[in-house]
């Protein structure tokens, strides 16, 4: 073979490598994810303008007065925390016009038909039924707001040195705080507009056919039959929205991921899922771009509010328990597909449908694999929401153990988050805090089961594989995912948390790539649904071991979560607890 002709294989080999950035999934995942963050920063970043920063600063200026005033948290302290809180770049008509472009079905009971559509009449008898209860709320906050004020100026005049008074005031404050967090939500029971979500979910559609379109046809694919089945995808994504908007949902906690694939279920496996909406199926592409997007929000100066002992609960535990789970599963329970042992083992122990795809595209586990433990992962996680915090409440455990507990070891972000709030703010921060520390670990557990597998592929092949086939494994949106964490994170730091506060969590997260992630994830979700077939799935049930693999695996998980949440929190750094 002549030196040319090398030259030209090499050639061609790295043209066909460079052409992976636009004819690849994954990295479209990556632009795609990157254009949204980069849309949102330019729509949310000017609104921290020179009145904003004036308002922060004056609110601090009374925090910091009020600070060394008192030996509590004053009205006053509260009012300034109020005040910051108020500035949200989501508050602008740009954001309010965002949200109700994507918005989703609103919450109903009874007519399934108010999820999208409520008339001015319809809404009027709302507003008035919800405002006998908020005059009523109002009254209270100010009852309690009297007694609060009378007990801080009575701790005031013994110039805050009698303990007595400042605790009774602090006791006050606290019942007032309480009566005007609840007053939030009755608030807007008393001012409920009527809507019209129709036209903005077709328009959404519309968009988001031809957002995801473009790489689809770069890759190869046709854009015509991706748009048009797309729309079948979008429905049932929707549908799903729609049953889990039902109060009584809500209620039990059952999330949308559960409905579609229920619905996608239904569907493939009664009338089957048609030819025609085949090419909008595409689940890895969807989940891969909204993964991209939770890279922003995982952001390194709230891991380190936590700190230490958020750290070796989430990065501690988690290797321990995917370790561990993995080698029951193959030297207990036998399971012949190693590929499906790791993924089961991903899902249950770093943070569910997120880990799962990561890795399942390492070991390259086969689609009903992935199916298996994302289906397993959202049952679990429906029953886990629910039961902890009972527990933690009848067992009297301390709410920032139970929300670190919870934060370790359900796997959906949004199902901790809820779990969380059941029990109280602290505990809500703590195991959301803990949640993304956990995220963080996606990327790694990513690259170090492509080595594993590398690693087995060499012993059993007797040859050398090379890095490269590392790099081949390796899911490259977690590039995306990382770089986007990195950059965040970055800007979070450098502009200060209350600026950030204003245009980075309540501004280009939760106003743009958080809402982008929640769609993403449900087309997945749907998608995910609509591609399983229960025949195909049989096999994998034998002998009921990937059920035992998870019931065990998370058994331990929940063990080990507990008691390394107690160490950390209460023994080796109970200063860091008394501070959250």
């Amino acid at each position: 073979m002549t030196t040319e002709t090398k030259d030209n294989i090499v050639y061609d080999s790295g043209k066909g490598r460079l052409s992976d950035l636009w004819k690849k999934e994954d990295y479209w995942a990556i632009w795609l994810g990157f254009i949204l963050l980069f849309a949102g920063m330019i729509i949310y970043f000017p609104k921290g303008d020179a009145a904003v920063k004036a308002k922060i600063t004056e609110a601090n200026a009374t925090l910091t007065q009020e600070s060394e005033r008192a030996p509590f948290k004053t009205i006053e302290w509260y009012s300034a925390v109020d005040a910051k809180k108020k500035l949200k770049a989501t508050s602008s008509p740009v954001g309010k016009a965002i949200k109700k472009f994507t918005s989703k079905p609103h919450k109903w009971s009874g007519n399934p038909i108010s999820a999208f559509y409520l008339s001015a009449e319809d809404a009027k008898a709302l507003s008035a039924k919800g405002m006998v209860k908020y005059d009523a709320g109002k009254a209270k906050v100010s009852e309690a707001l009297e007694a609060a004020t009378a007990a801080q100026a009575a701790a005031a005049a013994a110039n805050f040195g009698d303990t007595a008074l400042n605790a009774d005031a602090g006791k006050k404050i606290d019942d007032w705080r309480s009566a005007h967090a609840k007053l939030g939500s009755l608030k807007k029971k008393a001012n409920v507009k009527p809507y019209n979500l129709l036209p903005g979910l077709i328009g959404f559609m519309i968009f988001l056919a031809l957002f995801f379109g473009v790489g689809i046809a770069f890759m190869g694919d046709s854009f015509a039959r991706f748009a048009k089945a797309f729309c079948f995808v979008f429905a049932v994504a929707v549908l799903a929205y729609v049953a889990a908007a039902n109060a009584t949902m809500k209620h039990y906690g059952i999330g949308y991921a559960a409905w579609a694939i229920l619905f996608g279920m239904i569907i493939s496996n009664t009338v089957g899922t048609p030819e025609w909406v085949k090419p909008g199926v595409q689940t890895e592409y969807y989940i891969k771009t909204g993964l991209v997007l939770l890279g922003a929000e995982v952001l390194f100066n709230k891991i380190l509010s936590i700190g230490i002992p958020g750290i070796f609960v989430a990065w501690v535990v988690t290797p321990i328990v995917l370790i561990s789970t993995y080698w029951f599963g193959q030297k207990i329970l036998k399971i012949e597909s190693k590929t499906m042992n790791m993924t089961i083992s991903a899902d249950m122990s770093v943070c569910g449908v997120s880990a799962a795809i990561a890795t399942a595209s390492a070991c390259r586990a086969k689609k009903e694999e992935l199916t298996l433990a994302v289906g397993l992962s959202l049952i679990f996680t429906s029953i886990m929401m629910i039961i902890m915090p009972a527990v933690i409440k009848a067992t009297g455990m301390d709410y920032i153990l139970g929300g670190a507990w919870m934060g370790g070891t359900i796997d959906a972000t949004g199902a901790v988050a809820a779990a969380g709030a059941f029990l109280s703010e602290r505990a809500l921060y703590v195991a959301a805090t803990i949640k993304m520390i956990q995220n963080v670990l996606i990327g790694v557990i990513a690259f170090g089961v492509a080595i594993y597998f590398v690693a087995e592929e060499e012993a059993a092949s007797g040859r050398k594989v090379g890095l490269i086939e590392i790099w081949n494994r390796f899911p490259k949106f977690v590039i995306g995912f990382i770089i986007a964490s990195i950059a965040f994170s970055t800007l979070y730091t450098s502009i200060g948390k209350d600026l950030a506060y204003v245009i980075i969590d309540h501004g280009a997260i939760r106003g743009f790539s958080k809402i982008g992630r929640g769609w993403f994830f449900c087309l997945a979700f749907a998608s995910i649904g609509l591609a399983t077939n229960f025949r195909e799935l049989k096999s994998y049930f034998k002998g009921g071991k990937p059920l035992i693999l998870y019931v065990c695996g998370q058994s331990l998980n929940l063990c080990l979560t507990l008691i390394m949440a107690y160490i950390m929190f209460f023994l080796v750094f109970p200063e860091i607890t008394a501070k959250i």
